[in-house]
């Protein structure tokens, strides 16, 4: 057999047995492969969720009308001069609390002073003819009691005597427009408050009642809030109005700690047909000078307590294509959609008006996004979350 023949065989037959060789190994690597029978649908199913509850609760709260308010003063005094002059001194520090009393504004008594000199000085001059009027009037009186005189004679030295006595009280009027005139130097606050920036410095000359005032001071203790509720409010805070007065909670928008406490003191008398709402005027004390005029606040009027609320925390709520919803932790650890309807919320709590939520039930306040009908849940501790 030539050898050629013979090499062609052998690498034929290495050939088939690396080939042979090489399927072994195949199947013994997939069969090594294979899941084990305990394994099987190991990686199957859903995740359990790890979420955060809150039991609904049962609660009597407050009914409330919130709304935004507008301070103002409980008194605003444009303060300007009474006379002409020169302003010596400006005696307050702008932003300052002033009394009723204390002196703002001085100005220049020198003039004032020798007006009322002069005024003096022509009074006792006719005080002193006066004095000699009714004196000649007494002595004629007596001669026409013994018909020394005629009565003309006595009727000219009464009339000198009514004269002389009318002049001496014009004289005096006098005195006392210069006497006011001299007060008027000293400006004092006319009420208790804050005043603002000084319009006119010392060294300037100011008119009477010139139209720029000197200082304006405004009076916050007391102050009033004023405010807008719906129309549809009205029957029921008039009929509350006549049985008690309403208490009203102010604060500064975005939080709710209240910075004061007052009482409606106005209604207005007729509702504003372009708003739909009726204006409301509310009277703080302000002791602690919490609300400043020109302020804005949030304003709430408590009317009445509501019974068996059903109180959810505004945080379980969602919102889908249907409107507002939460997810419930069932007894078996599943969650559950449930539709509800808020009727209003105080603070971070949510008063339900209607829904299937019932007290003591659990609802999904974190992990809510990853929950789905249906799914298993986990309740996770609030401690461990954070």
């Amino acid at each position: 057999m030539p050898a050629r023949f013979l090499s062609k065989r052998l690498f034929l037959s290495i050939l088939l047995v690396a080939v042979l060789a090489a399927g072994g190994a195949a199947a013994f690597l997939a069969k090594d492969s294979k899941p084990k029978e305990g394994a099987k649908g190991a990686g199957k199913g859903p995740p359990v969720v790890p979420v955060m509850v809150v039991p609904v609760s049962e609660e009597t709260l407050a009914v409330r009308v919130q709304a935004i308010g507008n301070v103002e003063a409980y008194a605003t005094v444009a303060v300007k001069s009474r006379i002409d002059g020169q302003i010596l001194n400006v005696n307050f520090q702008e932003g300052k609390e002033v009394r009723k009393g204390d002196i703002l504004f001085r100005i220049d008594a020198r003039p004032f002073e020798s007006a009322l000199k002069q005024a003096e000085a022509q009074s006792s001059r006719d005080s002193a003819s006066r004095d000699q009027a009714a004196s000649q009037e007494r002595r004629y009186q007596e001669l026409l009691d013994k018909n020394f005189v005629s009565k003309d004679a006595y009727a000219q030295f009464r009339t000198n005597a009514a004269t002389a006595d009318a002049t001496l009280k014009g004289t005096q009027a006098a005195v006392e427009n210069a006497r006011l005139n001299l007060d008027y130097t000293v400006i004092r606050s006319p009420i208790d408050g804050y005043v603002g920036r000084a319009l006119l410095q010392a060294g300037n000359m100011v008119k009477a009642n010139d139209t720029v005032p000197l200082v304006v001071i405004n009076q916050v203790k007391p102050v009033y809030v004023n405010f807008a509720i719906p129309e549809q409010r009205l029957p029921v805070v008039r009929d509350l109005l006549k049985k008690n007065p309403l208490a009203v909670e102010v604060s500064a928008p975005g939080t709710d700690k209240p910075l004061e406490t007052g009482r409606i003191a106005f209604l207005d008398n007729a509702v504003d047909q372009t708003t739909g709402t009726i204006k409301i005027r509310a009277i703080f004390d302000n002791a602690s000078v919490g609300l400043w005029p020109g302020q804005f606040v949030t304003v709430k009027v408590k009317l009445y307590d509501q019974e068996n609320a059903i109180v959810i925390p505004s945080r379980a709520l969602q919102t889908g294509p249907n409107g507002q919803f939460v997810y419930v932790v069932k007894p078996d650890m599943t969650a559950e959609v449930r539709k509800v309807v808020v009727s209003r919320s105080e603070g971070e709590q949510s008063v339900l008006a209607e829904g299937s939520v019932a007290k003591g039930e659990k609802v999904v306040v974190r992990g809510a996004l990853r929950l789905t009908p249906g799914i298993k849940v986990t309740i996770q501790d609030a401690a461990a979350a954070t």
